[in-house]
């Protein structure tokens, strides 16, 4: 049996396409499902908050982890309940990157979440934060890889 074998890019595109093809009315709903779809950090995690580094560019309290797995790397948030749309954003670039190799996350366009249409059920600030995330997560891979 063959996997079908996806890209970052590539993962990342279905979850923009779906958000651009639903209504603009049911986009805010589809990002608060996202939000509840983020894991639970490990127990090693959970129980070590100083590992994680606060992106301060979010407007909600928000930590990010990255750790190299063999050729792939993992990604690990913590954003409380009180921050859906952050915690939205979180989960959607976890569910496509998640287990990537680094080149693959770096070379996610910057600005792929223009397409998804959010604009309209967000402000441009919470937008914005969602650019942070992944601007974080791109300088925690580089730094993987020196």
């Amino acid at each position: 049996m063959t996997k079908n074998v996806t890209t970052a890019t590539e993962r990342l595109n279905r979850i923009v396409d779906m958000f651009a093809a639903a209504p603009k009315e049911l986009r805010l709903q589809a990002l608060l499902d996202y939000s509840r779809r983020l894991p639970e950090l490990p127990d090693r995690l959970s129980e070590n908050p100083e590992l994680f580094e606060v992106v301060p560019e979010c407007q909600s309290p928000f930590a990010l982890i990255t750790e190299r797995d063999g050729d792939t790397v993992r990604l690990f948030f913590r954003v409380p309940a009180e921050a859906p749309t952050v915690r939205g954003f979180a989960s959607i670039l976890r569910e496509a990157l998640d287990g990537s190799p680094a080149q693959e996350i770096l070379d996610v366009p910057d600005d792929f979440y223009v397409k998804m249409g959010l604009q309209e059920a967000v402000s441009s600030q919470r937008l914005n934060g969602m650019a942070a995330i992944l601007r974080r997560i791109k300088t925690q891979v580089t730094a993987l890889n020196t």
